[in-house]
């Protein structure tokens, strides 16, 4: 939309909500100058994203100072994982001024064939960016990364999705490794504005199932926790939950699990502790316990 739309109808628009407005800018020093004072009487913060500005950290550092000089509201920046070093941009941005971090933006260029005609599925020259549940795990370990490294809040956003299975885990997971709070947007573009309303209930019956009074209590929960060191660990079994659908064993390249009468076992002489069989156990009969040596199971 141009400008013009946005100053003169859906800021204002957005405010009638009674919702904090947060307003996303981008992506020079010059337009975040230009562009700042415009958007100043709707904003209760502003997001800057770098998503186009490329792995130089100068132009993220300028358009945070030109931020800082022309709002007086608390200033956000979007990192793009872009194979930069995260922490070390959080870091810099932090030092530049910037009031929080959001992780992470969409991970691209991507494309799409249509197997049909050979054509791009999308638009124009068929690039597109990926989303969604695919980079959840890539906005954790990034949310991690800059939780350790910079003492500011960091919002996570990433991978929040809803689906046949609750999905207010994957907030919750955004909230464990360091999130202050978690953005949706992905999610309810595919399935409408209702999504925010059922990811909090979600959250909220996962954090009454659990015996948490709030997330005050569940958020920067991984960075708090000893992890494993190595030597690589074997994965503890929790007996009764294998459903035996040998999903851990077909997955093993070292063949050192084995699945029989719905019980696992494993060999500690082949694990290597990658720990790929957790990952694949739907019914969460394999875990690390970091608390203890490995149970039952293991041979």
């Amino acid at each position: 939309l141009p400008l013009e739309r946005w100053v003169d109808c859906e800021y204002a628009l957005a405010r009638t909500a009674g919702l904090p407005l947060i307003v996303s800018l981008g992506y020079s020093a010059r337009d975040v100058a230009t562009l700042g004072p415009r958007v100043q009487p709707f904003a209760d913060a502003v997001e800057l994203s770098t998503h186009y500005v490329g792995e130089d950290p100068g132009p993220m550092v300028d358009a945070i100072q030109a931020a800082k000089d022309h709002l007086n509201v608390p200033v956000f920046v979007k990192l793009s994982p872009l194979g930069r070093n995260m922490a070390r941009a959080a870091e810099l941005a932090a030092r530049a001024g910037a009031d929080g971090i959001v992780a992470i933006n969409s991970f691209g260029p991507c494309a799409a064939i249509d197997l049909e005609t050979g054509l791009p599925r999308l638009a124009g020259n068929g690039d597109g960016w990926l989303s969604g549940p695919a980079i959840k795990p890539l906005a954790v370990r990034c949310v991690l990364d800059i939780a350790r490294a910079v003492d500011l809040p960091v919002l996570g956003v990433g991978g929040v999705s809803v689906g046949g299975v609750s999905r207010g885990v994957d907030a919750i997971e955004l909230l464990m490794a360091g999130a202050s709070a978690v953005g949706v947007c992905t999610a309810a573009i595919l399935r409408g504005p209702s999504v925010f309303g059922r990811i909090a209930a979600e959250i909220e019956a996962w954090l009454d199932g659990h015996g948490y009074a709030s997330v005050d209590a569940i958020r920067g929960l991984a960075l708090r926790r000893s992890w494993p060191a190595p030597p690589p660990r074997i994965p503890a079994v929790v007996e009764g939950l294998c459903n035996g659908c040998g999903l851990c064993e077909t997955s093993c390249v070292y063949d050192a699990i084995q699945v029989a009468a719905r019980h696992p076992a494993l060999d500690a002489e082949l694990c290597c502790g990658c720990g790929l069989c957790v990952t694949r156990c739907r019914p969460g009969a394999l875990k690390w316990d970091l608390e203890a040596t490995p149970a039952g199971g293991v041979g």
